[in-house]
């Protein structure tokens, strides 16, 4: 018996449509996988779209490749993640459970998970994930007798970062402690946190297999590819790599526009980029020239002449214009805090600076309310704009 563990696909979550169908390409790979090793079963540990309600072109193709799994008696067992899951109950994830197309294994009634047996008779159950760990609750409430008393293979589903096995520089990413993990499990099948690990916890593993393909510009730089686990009955993890594109990754600093402009030229010239997802990052302090002198569309539409995309990212480019400051904080409100002190003064304003910044970051981070038309919620966010900045008398808004 062997099965398949991937997680945070993350289905549509690029922007750009290349990446977004490419994305889609690597999830129809990974199920050739899947039919290929003849794996009894599969697991998706949350995020397997990048948003509760996806668009129907990415539901067609997702439902489409779910559907041959089925076809070949190879079942589909998820938990809702971060991403996927909604607060209003309102998940595509239930749409595609009453297609039949994949088993929702978080079941969950009067604080008690029930499992889900699978024609292996392995016993399968979960907890889903939610948005800025909120999931933590649920653990803490948790009945944990019966899951830890209930005899068989068992494998227990999760979408949360363990803090015991961040990695160093992962210290201020919300986690909680393996500790809330049920024991005597033969199988912790992880998601959410984006990199490949697994450990032995009692007669069990825990595992996370990483996104089955890179969700951002750092991932493409860092992991160039994704992939999933597949396991055997005997706990044996085959990592199986996935990876459809190249990543070419140009690194480059400088303290001039001319050496800036040099250095990319030089390394385009002698890298192979055919065909390549390339990423760009240029950082550095420009004491000679302005950034605007860079003409970073021109030298994209060079190096796209060959490369599948390019993608770029300078946000560590900056001028001598600009002070330079070391921003310290033990959380985000902190932060945010020592941010907008740190930068008070740059530009001059006949307001309380500290609140005015307060009240407009407030107003930017609200969110459409359910059923809201875009262009009213568009219209909301910009009359409570004009509204803080005390311009309601002098700009009206219909």
């Amino acid at each position: 018996m062997k099965f398949a563990h991937m997680a945070d696909c993350h289905i549509g979550g690029w922007q750009e449509p290349r990446l977004k169908e490419l994305g889609i390409n690597v999830f129809e790979k990974a199920i050739d996988k899947c039919i290929e090793e003849n794996v009894a079963f599969v697991l998706i540990s949350g995020d397997l779209f990048n948003t509760s309600l996806p668009g129907i072109e990415l539901i067609s193709s997702v439902a489409k490749e779910l559907r041959r799994l089925r076809d070949r008696d190879i079942e589909i067992y998820i938990i809702p993640g971060s991403h996927d899951f909604s607060p209003s109950g309102k998940t595509m994830l239930d749409v595609l459970e009453k297609a039949g197309l994949l088993i929702n294994v978080f079941k969950i009634k009067d604080n008690k998970l029930e499992f889900t047996l699978d024609k292996t008779n392995v016993k399968i159950t979960g907890m889903l994930g939610k948005r800025s760990g909120m999931e933590r609750n649920d653990y803490y409430n948790l009945d944990r007798e019966n899951l830890e008393n209930e005899n068989g293979f068992k494998i227990f589903m999760f979408h949360t970062t363990l803090t015991e096995f961040k990695p160093e520089d992962w210290e201020n990413i919300e986690s909680e402690s393996v500790a809330i993990l049920p024991g005597n499990f033969n199988y912790y099948a992880g998601g959410h946190p984006h990199y490949v690990f697994n450990t032995k916890r009692g007669n069990g593993i825990i595992a996370y297999p990483g996104p089955l393909f890179p969700n951002n510009f750092k991932e493409l730089e860092e992991l160039k590819n994704g992939g999933f686990y597949i396991i055997d009955e005997k706990l044996n993890l085959k990592f199986v790599d996935i990876k459809l594109k190249e990543v070419e990754s140009l690194i480059i600093n400088g303290s001039s526009v001319k050496e800036i402009k040099e250095k990319i030229k030089n390394e385009v010239n002698k890298r192979d980029l055919k065909n390549k997802i390339v990423t760009l990052r240029v950082s550095g302090i420009i004491e000679e020239g302005k950034i605007s002198d860079i003409n970073f569309k021109e030298i994209i539409k060079n190096i796209e002449k060959d490369a599948f995309i390019v993608l770029k990212n300078t946000n560590k480019l900056t001028t001598k214009e600009f002070e330079e400051f070391k921003i310290e904080g033990e959380n985000v409100e902190e932060v945010e805090e020592n941010t907008i002190k740190s930068h008070i003064g740059q530009i001059k304003i006949n307001f309380d600076e500290i609140n005015l910044v307060k009240e407009l970051m407030n107003v930017l981070s609200s969110e459409k309310d359910e059923g809201e038309k875009n262009m009213d919620f568009e219209s909301r966010i910009l009359k409570d704009a004009i509204k803080t900045l005390k311009l309601d008398g002098v700009w009206n808004v219909n």
